[in-house]
């Protein structure tokens, strides 16, 4: 194996190594805000409104994120809406992060005894202040673990943006791979870059589920 070539081009993995972690930061964010509105609404007593939200957390999850990405920045256009790269990638992890992460806040609001609904309603709290301060909180504790095996799993499929031109890790890669014909050295560092994102978060989780035991 040859890494003499890596110096020079140090730089393009550098940058790409920020686009790729921006990308997955951004969908992250907005993907746990628009997932935990979706898993709230997923318990709500309104048939019509569990309804919608449902449909929408199927339809992500039941499709393949490298289809919603084509379908979205190359379909888009075609019925006359045209959007850009950038946020299409966005937009695209977003619903579809929001669609996995509702599921996982639902299953963690359900996993709460109805006795604890009963206790607040008892000391006169009313749905939101109940959910606010009494259920959600209890809500994160139990699906921390599965949101950050998510977040890890969004991280590195954010690769799949490259296949519409986002300069991301894979595509910056392909780059440089035809530039110094080193594709087995340059996909080794293309790994330890996602490696370098994911192996603290993963042991995160396994620090918080060995605290949690301990307790």
């Amino acid at each position: 194996m040859d890494f003499s070539w890596l110096p020079a081009y140090g730089g393009m993995f550098f940058e790409a190594f920020f686009l790729t972690l921006k990308l997955a930061l951004m969908a992250i964010a907005t993907g746990t805000v628009l997932g935990v509105a979706a898993g709230i609404l997923l318990t709500s007593r309104f048939r019509l409104i569990r309804g919608i939200v449902r449909v929408y957390v199927e339809l992500f999850r039941g499709s393949p994120l490298l289809v919603q990405l084509f379908m979205v920045y190359f379909g888009l256009p075609h019925v006359g809406v045209n959007i850009s790269l950038n946020m299409t990638t966005v937009l695209v992890f977003t619903l579809y992060g929001g669609a996995y992460i509702a599921e996982i806040t639902r299953s963690g609001i359900e996993a709460i005894p109805k006795g604890q609904w009963e206790a607040a309603e008892s000391l006169g709290l009313n749905y939101f202040q109940t959910m606010g301060h009494v259920i959600f909180r209890q809500t994160l504790k139990i699906a921390f673990p599965s949101l950050v095996g998510f977040y890890i799993g969004m991280i590195k499929d954010s690769s799949l943006a490259s296949v519409i031109g986002y300069s991301e890790l894979v595509k910056k890669s392909q780059t440089i791979m035809n530039m110094t014909a080193r594709p087995f050295e340059t996909y080794i560092v293309v790994g330890l870059c996602y490696f370098i994102i994911c192996f603290p978060l993963s042991k995160l989780v396994s620090y918080i589920e060995k605290r949690s035991e301990a307790k």
